[in-house]
């Protein structure tokens, strides 16, 4: 298995030129190598491709972490025991590598979905979408607005700005230049300096509170849990009984809400864990969710995602 992401960040669009050689190698996710250091991009899609989805080694991580002589990412499987040793490597599963970048450097896309938040006032927040931006100059938003009806956002007025796309998480600080009514309602926000970039590892869990019906077994023995973490890769929740053993299979149903939206959740999952719960009500039961569909992962990912961010 190659080396844990936390040492690799997102490849951004100022290390990449068409028709110039890579000053560095990029990798996937999971740390396999894409193309190595001197790869001549041939095209423009070519460079597209790796913006949404390519990572750079975070060299000054290595340089803290792992011993320099260790070929990067990629590990001898005698080696892994003494690299997962190492201190980074094994931290808390909720660390996230965080970078800056240029508001330009991200694939922002019209429609993307962005969370406003109040500086001065931290329970007030906003689902807006990107209309676009105008390099150093401003980004337009649609209008704030509660239960249909638009807020009065005031010049000058701060927010802690949102979003999140695939694995990454963006998020920088912007205040409303002006409030425009006609001839359709949108903000204009200042043009971020930089916007701060975190690479959420699959393991992250998010802290939730969430009913759910979970279904085990042939027989299906069915019960209601409380979800109390969610993450990419499963969840743990609370249920009256101890539903089954370690290694059934079953289904977990839930709802999110994800992007302003209402998801339903049916995925396949397997009883990984099954222990008293902390508080002795109940059972706490970890579940793995196993061959999640590319849509099912886009729900998880956003509200992953947006949970994380809320509760910052």
């Amino acid at each position: 298995m190659s080396e844990p992401v936390v040492s690799l960040i997102p490849v951004r669009a100022a290390d990449l030129a068409v028709g110039a050689p890579l000053p560095r190698s990029i990798y996937d996710w999971h740390g396999k190598l894409l193309l190595a250091q001197g790869f001549v991009l041939e095209n423009q899609k070519q460079l597209d491709d790796l913006l949404d989805s390519g990572f750079i080694q975070d060299t000054a991580w290595e340089f803290n972490s792992v011993p320099t002589a260790r070929p990067p990412v990629q590990q001898p499987a005698a080696a892994e025991p003494a690299v997962q040793a190492q201190g980074p490597a094994r931290g808390d599963e909720n660390q996230a590598k965080e970078i800056v970048v240029g508001m330009d450097d991200v694939r922002w896309y019209v429609g993307e979905t962005l969370y406003l938040q109040q500086i001065d006032n931290s329970s007030i927040r906003y689902t807006v979408r990107l209309i676009g931006f105008v390099k150093n100059k401003t980004v337009f938003v649609t209008a704030p607005s509660t239960d249909g009806k638009l807020d009065f956002i005031r010049d000058g007025q701060t927010f802690i700005v949102r979003a999140f796309s695939g694995k990454k998480a963006y998020a920088f600080v912007a205040a409303a230049v002006k409030s425009v009514h006609s001839p359709h309602p949108y903000l204009h926000l200042s043009y971020p300096k930089e916007v701060r970039c975190t690479v959420v590892r699959k393991g992250v869990r998010a802290e939730v509170k969430i009913i759910a019906a979970v279904s085990l077994g042939s027989a299906e023995r069915t019960g209601a849990a409380t979800l109390t973490d969610l993450s990419m890769g499963g969840t743990s929740g609370t249920v009256k009984q101890i539903l089954g053993t370690k290694g059934e299979e079953g289904h977990i149903k839930f709802k999110v809400r994800a992007a302003g939206q209402d998801e339903f959740l049916n995925l396949r999952m397997v009883l990984r864990s099954v222990a008293p719960s902390e508080n002795g009500d109940g059972f706490k039961h970890g579940f793995e969710f196993v061959d999640v569909s590319i849509h099912d992962r886009l729900i998880l990912s956003a509200f992953v995602h947006q949970t994380l961010a809320e509760r910052d």
